[in-house]
C-alpha cells in the first residue's frame, strides 16, 4: 500500500473503501473493501474489515446490501441462538429464482455441530431476519407478495473451509480471502446444497405499514 498514512485524512470511526496503487502509481486497483478506522499507530490508520462493497440481495424492487443483512442476521442469532449457547460460525446467502416467487435464502454453519437443533429456533431465526430488513423488502413480503418466505440452510460444519478451497482452486489467493455474503456462481450454490442438513422457512409475515407524510 503506498504512503497510505499520508493519502488520508481520517477520523476514527469513519468507512472508508480501499485502494492500492503500484510501486509507480501508474495503476490504482480498487480492492471493493469496506473497512472501518479502529484507531492509530504513529499517526497511521489502523483499519478493520468490515465488509465488501456493493453486494446486494435483490429479487424485485427489493436491495439488500451486506451492512442490513449483517444486522438482520446478528440480531437473530443474539436473540435465539446464543441463549442456547449455540454459534453461527459461518454464513453466505443468494437469491433463488427457482421458486415461486423468489425467495432470500442463507445457509448457516452452526457450532456446536453435535448440537441438534429445533426447527422451530430456525423458523423463527427467519422470521426475525425477515422483520430486520427494510421495508422495501417487508412490502414486497406481506402486501406485493412478490418474495417468498426466508429459508434458512443450515450446513454441515466445514463446509466453508470446502468452499475457501474451491475459490483459492479457481484462483483466489488464501490470503485475501474472505467469506462472499452473497453468492451467485451455480457451482459455488451446488457445493453449499450438498452440505444442507435442514432446510427451514419463515412462518411469519413481516410486518409492514405505508408511511403517511404529514402537511
Amino acid at each position: 500500500m503506498s504512503d497510505i498514512g499520508n493519502e488520508l485524512s481520517v477520523a476514527a470511526e469513519r468507512k472508508r473503501t480501499m485502494s492500492d496503487s503500484a510501486r509507480e502509481s501508474l495503476y490504482r486497483y480498487r480492492v471493493g473493501d469496506i473497512l472501518q478506522v479502529a484507531g492509530f499507530h504513529n499517526a497511521a490508520p489502523q483499519f478493520r474489515f468490515v465488509h465488501r462493497r456493493n453486494v446486494v440481495l435483490s429479487v424485485d424492487t427489493d436491495k439488500t446490501n451486506e451492512d442490513d443483512l449483517l444486522n438482520a442476521i446478528t440480531s437473530a442469532k443474539r436473540r435465539l441462538l446464543h441463549p442456547l449457547h449455540l454459534f453461527l460460525t459461518e454464513y453466505t446467502s443468494y437469491a433463488d429464482n427457482s421458486s415461486i416467487p423468489d425467495h432470500y435464502v442463507l445457509f448457516w454453519e452452526i457450532s456446536p455441530s453435535t448440537t441438534t437443533v429445533d426447527a422451530s429456533v430456525i423458523e423463527e431465526c427467519c422470521s426475525v431476519v425477515e422483520a430486520s430488513l427494510d421495508s422495501v423488502y417487508r412490502q414486497c413480503r406481506r402486501k406485493d407478495r412478490s418474495i417468498g418466505p426466508l429459508e434458512i440452510r443450515v450446513v454441515e460444519c466445514g463446509v466453508f473451509d470446502a468452499l475457501m478451497g474451491l475459490y483459492v482452486s479457481h484462483g483466489s489467493s488464501v490470503n485475501q480471502y474472505k467469506t462472499p455474503r452473497c453468492v451467485k456462481s451455480p457451482k459455488v450454490i451446488r457445493l453449499l446444497n450438498e452440505r444442507v442438513v435442514g432446510s427451514f422457512f419463515s412462518k411469519k409475515t413481516p410486518e409492514w405499514e405505508t408511511i403517511r407524510l404529514l402537511n
